[in-house]
This record gives structure tokens, C-alpha cells and sequence, in this order.
């Protein structure tokens, strides 16, 4: 495996699928005994965060919660 120009590696896809890493997953990198360790980021999911806080804001409260409950029932 090569480091790019960018400092870049491919975290093989066996790795990858083990550990849960998927897209936009925040990792941290730290010396352990001449070591290079990686793991997933302590905290909430930052992917979480970002899609609501884009969300944040958009709901109207023009609709009580059983009429919203009722337009999510089946209506048969």
C-alpha cells in the first residue's frame, strides 16, 4: 500500500466493513509504540449533526401531533 502525494491511504474494504467505517465517519489517529493507530472519533456522529441541523428549522406547527399522527395511520 502507498501513501499519495495527499497523504492518503486506502483503508482496505475488509477493514472497512469490520469496524463500521463508512463514508463521512470521523476518525483520529494517534503514536502508540512507533505505531500509527486509527480509530472512529469519540463523540455523537458528526454526519448526524449535519443533516439536522439542515433539517433544524424546516417543521411548521400548523398541525397538532394527532393530526400528523393521523396522517400516518392507515386510513382503511
Amino acid at each position: 500500500m502507498r501513501i499519495t502525494q495527499k497523504g492518503q491511504v486506502t483503508i482496505p474494504a475488509e477493514i472497512r466493513e469490520k469496524l463500521g467505517l463508512l463514508p463521512d465517519t470521523e476518525v483520529e489517529f494517534r503514536l502508540e509504540d512507533g505505531r500509527v493507530v486509527m480509530e472512529k472519533a469519540s463523540g455523537p456522529p458528526r454526519r448526524g449533526k449535519r443533516v439536522v441541523e439542515r433539517l433544524r428549522g424546516r417543521a411548521s406547527a400548523d398541525l397538532s401531533t394527532e393530526e400528523i399522527m393521523a396522517m400516518t395511520r392507515d386510513s382503511d
